[in-house]
């Protein structure tokens, strides 16, 4: 367990004191983490507990329920060890987007070809269902228009229905009791409550979340068209006929079985869940501003091997490419766009490590090696006489699809490229390489914004890129960043935003009576949440010196585009 501040008395202040607190479970790819988080936002303890991922075959990643279960029930009572359960005022959950399944018993139901009992969950970055998304994809149906245009492999009806195709009807499909997204499946086995959350179902399941002043509805249609037209018995229970709005209570509270598991009080409020990188967008949304309601004009960047890139606006507005809008999401009454691009810290780590200068890099223990190759090309450009190290790369450029286009493109089949290769390979050329990566990097962001924009005609305008994971964390990037968009470029002076973002739900959850309301201003609203919680901001501003020459690299980019399709128009011509 980590204190994030001197525990030497800690315990003893969280006993004494009147406070209020707040716990954010987040479940990742890999482990569960929890934090023990206060009444304005700062984390003050923090656990870890690692999970099991079984990968059975390429492109085949499952996990256990149980196993994360017994993962969050261990974390919160780290984080909570020393509090007076009457003083945890709510717990949050977000998770990755997995597809769970149980049967009519609630038991594990397992998904894996071999029937492994424990393993009854489909991670997010399983990647079976391609021939059942790429189905899914020739109906043109109308709900597809709020995924950009085509469904991914990674959301949830492509792998229900790949299940449904693959695993024996008698064993799986007649035995299915409930589908859960993995952050619904969490607020279930805390509260028995089966409601889902608005921010899952509409954002990975087809929800119509746009109907959600009438509602919101499943749209029948699509079921029937793609041959799952049987989840639409008993009224859609088995994925679901109730839908709330991330923050709101679930059910009455933590169960007996749940508190007794997790030690805290029974009835404790569970909040409505998000999905891991929204919780991020909300802890995110409201940092360092004046007005912490006033949402439209902030782009959030979750970046670690992927970036989510989340958009918050009060009209709908489509844009091919990106995903949504989806209709409160993430704040109540608001739009989200979600755009993406499929590999960021993955690619920087890749282009260094397949390097071959990469090992002989002379990096310190407590040093990363993007740490060491900022340091070389501060001084490589002094020792050139320039201004600044993005003029470094004038001649070198990267297109950074290694790993196919999100958005806006939506186009899998797009490959990296380079352009202004030598025979160098000593660290100098892998400091020119990396910085290229991560201004093409930052392009592909330029690209996403601007294609927002250019659709919303003029209702969308970014002023500024909050950033929060692994990205914030490398002062090249971000200052890259800030060039490249030529607007300000925000992280968090809290170090984990997703964490804050699961804390504001179970505080928007809270329905406190130890005092009076006044005392309380992050109860009953997500709104009032971001604004008590949001943490301060530290800004890193662009160089307006630099806009015109990232405008050519820019053009360039486009170009580098423009070419790789051009090529394989080329190369498909029959001879």
């Amino acid at each position: 367990m980590m204190y994030l501040y001197p525990n030497k008395h800690l315990n003893e202040y969280l006993r004494n004191n009147n406070n209020m607190y707040f716990v954010g479970v987040d479940v990742g790819t890999g482990s569960v983490r929890a934090a023990l988080v206060d009444g304005t936002g700062r984390i003050l303890k923090k656990s870890t507990s690692v999970t099991q991922t079984w990968n059975p075959e390429e492109n085949f990643y499952q996990q256990s329920s149980e196993d994360i279960w017994s993962s969050c029930c261990k974390v919160v009572r780290d984080v909570t060890e020393g509090v007076p359960s009457d003083a945890v005022g709510g717990i949050g959950f977000d998770a990755t987007c997995s597809l769970v399944v149980v049967d009519s018993d609630g038991l594990p139901l397992s998904v894996s070809k071999n029937g492994e009992r424990e393993q009854n969950i489909i991670l997010w970055m399983d990647h079976r269902a391609k021939k059942e998304a790429d189905f899914i994809n020739t109906t043109n149906h109308r709900v597809l228009k709020y995924v950009g245009g085509k469904i991914s492999l990674e959301m949830e009806t492509p792998k229900i229905l790949w299940l449904k195709n693959n695993l024996p009807k008698n064993t799986f499909w007649q035995r299915v009791g409930r589908f859960f997204d993995l952050p619904d499946f969490l607020t279930w086995k805390a509260t028995d409550a089966v409601s889902r959350s608005l921010c899952t179902v509409a954002c990975k399941w087809t929800y119509c979340a746009g109907q959600a002043l009438q509602g919101g509805c499943w749209d029948r249609s699509y079921f029937e068209e793609i041959g799952l037209d049987d989840l639409s018995k008993n009224d859609w229970s088995a994925i679901g006929n109730e839908v709330f709005e991330p923050g709101r209570p679930c059910g009455n509270g933590l169960t007996d079985k749940a508190a007794r598991e997790m030690g805290l009080a029974v009835g404790t409020p569970v909040a409505t869940s998000l999905i891991d990188a929204h919780a991020g967008a909300l802890g995110m949304i409201g940092i360092g501003s004046k007005n912490p309601t006033d949402f439209g004009h902030r782009l959030v960047m979750i970046g670690g091997t992927s970036t989510c890139h989340m958009l918050l606006s009060d009209q709908e507005v489509l844009v091919d490419g990106v995903w949504g809008p989806y209709y409160g999401a993430i704040v109540p009454g608001l739009w989200l766009l979600e755009g993406g691009q499929s590999a960021t810290g993955k690619l920087i780590d890749h282009v260094i490590s397949t390097h071959p200068a990469a090992k002989h890099l002379k990096v310190t223990d407590d040093e990363r090696a993007e740490g060491y190759l900022n340091g070389l090309l501060v001084k490589m450009a002094a020792d050139k006489g320039l201004d600044a190290i993005d003029r470094l790369t004038e001649d070198f450029h990267v297109y950074p699809d290694f790993h196919g286009n999100r958005s806006p493109i939506a186009d899998p089949t797009l490959k990296g490229m380079m352009v202004g290769l030598t025979l160098s390979s000593d660290q100098e050329n892998l400091a020119l390489i990396y910085l290229a990566t991560i201004q093409a990097l930052c392009y592909g962001t330029r690209h996403i914004i601007g294609s927002m924009e250019e659709k919303s005609k003029g209702s969308l305008n970014v002023q500024e890129i909050l950033v929060c994971g692994g990205l914030s964390r490398n002062l090249v990037f971000l200052q890259c960043q800030a060039n490249v968009a030529a607007l300000p470029v925000r992280t968090s002076t809290e170090d984990d935003p997703v964490l804050i973002g699961s804390a504001m739900l179970a505080a928007a959850a809270c329905k406190s009576s130890k005092s009076p309301a006044e005392l309380h201003p992050w109860s009953s609203s997500l709104g009032n949440a971001i604004a008590a919680m949001a943490s301060d901001a530290r800004t890193v501003h662009p160089s307006l010196d630099l806009q015109e020459y990232h405008e050519r690299k820019y053009m360039v980019y486009l170009e580098m585009l423009k070419h790789q399709n051009m090529y394989k128009n080329i190369m498909s011509r029959n001879p």
